[in-house]
């Protein structure tokens, strides 16, 4: 894979969660200024809140590094997959679930980039896949925002 395939990747994936999105709000925007209670607020009992998808979108992050380091003995720091029990709502564990959040993001562009072009070919879609799911779940949680009056 030629260097400007790679680059454009990592751009994607970063678009979806960092920097400033064409489509609005990434979903590291969307969570800036957020409290722990309204992460934590749901809009209906058994809906998914925003704390929800932040350990999801972590989670998935941490799943394509794996794929694409084979880092298998790696495990989720979190118990579970997918969707997990969302802690108490203390503004500490709201910044530390954010901090999980953006080390996972940070370990797999470190992944993409250092990635034979090779295994970068073959996992292109599962890399602009997980970017992907970052908008979709950005839009979610500007939805609950709304929602909850903010």
């Amino acid at each position: 894979m030629a260097r400007p395939e790679r680059d454009l990747l990592l751009r994607i994936l970063d678009e979806s969660y960092a920097r400033n999105g064409w489509h609005g709000p990434t979903l590291r925007g969307a969570l800036r200024g957020l409290t722990a209670n309204q992460a934590f607020w749901r809009p209906a009992r058994g809906r998914h809140n925003i704390w929800d998808f932040v350990l999801h979108c972590a989670y998935w992050k941490h799943t394509v590094w794996r794929r694409l380091t084979g880092a298998r003995r790696s495990a989720f720091p979190r118990q579970g997959s997918n969707w997990f029990e969302t802690p108490l709502p203390t503004e500490k564990a709201w910044r530390d679930d954010l901090r999980l959040l953006a080390g996972t993001h940070r370990l797999l562009l470190e992944a993409v980039e250092e990635a034979p072009a090779m295994l970068i070919r073959a996992k292109a879609r599962l890399i602009y896949g997980v970017a992907t799911h970052d908008a979709y779940h950005t839009g979610q949680i500007q939805i609950l925002k709304r929602l909850y009056g903010l």
